[in-house]
């Protein structure tokens, strides 16, 4: 059974640098640092949550709406947000978080890969500046493609085929079947079963 000091991260080896060890400054400031982006994240989680709770009002509804809505998405995805992300802000302060597990790839060393981010943010903002223009199934076509390319997948071409698949099939289903407003784009405006 592992003892109170494993689960919170803790291990023999850090045995020296608790007893005031020569790298017991740079732990405290590992462990502090990791706290800190803990802490953050959990507040980002948290105030996305909130702005979404915020901003979901506007949404508007039509009036001859009679279902669910519109707006009943965003406020259980609001308040699920808000709530996860308060408690893993309790759990940060509180100072009850897990340690990655040895079984984890999960490389603690290694940097973060900036353009790799770069490359994402970008497919992303192209993704929110063709949806108008050129349609919801080419600007999402593009951010899939592009965030698998981002991610390493190869060959493009097979995953730029999956994309416009995928991004078919969610055109089909949100506008076709459940009458979501998808900008259907010029390509595709004919086609009945793709026009929310």
């Amino acid at each position: 059974m592992p003892s109170l000091g494993s689960l919170h991260g803790a291990s023999s080896s850090d045995a020296p640098h608790a007893a005031g060890g020569p790298g017991a400054r740079e732990a405290t400031r590992g462990a502090a640092g990791r706290r800190l982006g803990g802490l953050l994240a959990a507040l980002g989680v948290l105030g996305t949550g909130a702005f979404i709770l915020a901003t979901a009002g506007s949404i508007p509804v039509p009036p001859l709406e009679t279902g669910i809505g519109p707006r009943a998405l965003p406020y259980v995805v609001g308040a699920l947000l808000t709530a996860v992300g308060a408690a893993l802000a309790v759990q940060e302060l509180r100072g009850r978080t897990v340690g990655a597990e040895e079984g984890e790839d999960v490389d603690s060393a290694a940097s973060i890969d900036w353009a790799t981010l770069l490359r994402l943010a970008l497919f992303l903002a192209a993704h929110v500046v063709l949806v108008e223009p050129a349609g919801w199934p080419v600007a999402a076509a593009v951010l899939f493609t592009g965030a698998a390319w981002s991610l390493g997948a190869r060959p493009v071409w097979r995953a730029a085929a999956v994309a416009v698949v995928l991004a078919l099939a969610l055109q089909a289903v949100f506008a076709g079947l459940l009458g979501v407003g998808l900008p259907a784009g010029p390509l595709l405006e004919g086609v009945p079963f793709l026009n929310g």
